[in-house]
């Protein structure tokens, strides 16, 4: 005996699949919003962007890339960490990664550090996520947590960047798109 099961349309679809999945105890909601992704610095004072960072996570720890500089007139388009210490010493801070060692717990990231490029300095660090996804409290401090300084970053589309950035592309790329004088 040859058993057919009823092919299954519309809602009926729809209330079967949910039924599946609490059957098999997956959760219908979507994932827990995460700290990677683009997320813009601003000038607290101007309310002006100086900075995109990008957050990665590898092997549980999330860490903190400086992928664009918004310059004021004046600023050195190529700013080096001339006070930094180790192999970042003497490098551009466009690339420098700048938040290093942060572990998840939650909506919360500890443990980790963040670095001042203007001196050098590291300090500890705490990252808090937004229910919604959309804000990072960064704080970087001494000592414990009490004394230190808190910024709000926004996320950015992952596409904001586009493709890939001048500051990206390898220089004999770049090179290679200048049309040669004959």
């Amino acid at each position: 005996m040859k058993m057919s099961l009823p092919k299954l349309t519309g809602l009926g679809a729809v209330l079967g699949a949910a039924a599946l999945l609490a059957a098999t105890g997956l959760p219908l909601r979507a994932a827990d919003p995460s700290a990677t992704g683009l997320w813009e610095q601003v000038d607290e004072k101007s309310g002006q962007p100086e900075s995109w960072f990008r957050i990665q996570e590898k092997n549980g720890v999330y860490e903190g890339t400086i992928v664009k500089m918004f310059l004021k007139p004046g600023e050195d388009p190529n700013w080096t960490c001339d006070k930094c210490e180790g192999a970042e010493r003497g490098k551009p801070v466009l690339g420098l990664t700048l938040i290093k060692g942060m572990q998840r717990s939650g909506n919360a990231y500890e443990n980790g550090t963040i670095m001042d490029p203007r001196d050098g300095s590291v300090y500890r660090a705490l990252m808090n996520l937004s229910p919604d996804g959309q804000r990072l409290e960064v704080r970087g401090y001494l000592g414990i947590s009490l004394f230190g300084r808190s910024q709000t970053w926004n996320r950015l589309p992952d596409t904001a960047l586009g493709p890939q950035t001048p500051a990206a592309a390898p220089k004999a790329a770049v090179k290679s798109a200048v049309p040669k004088k004959q």
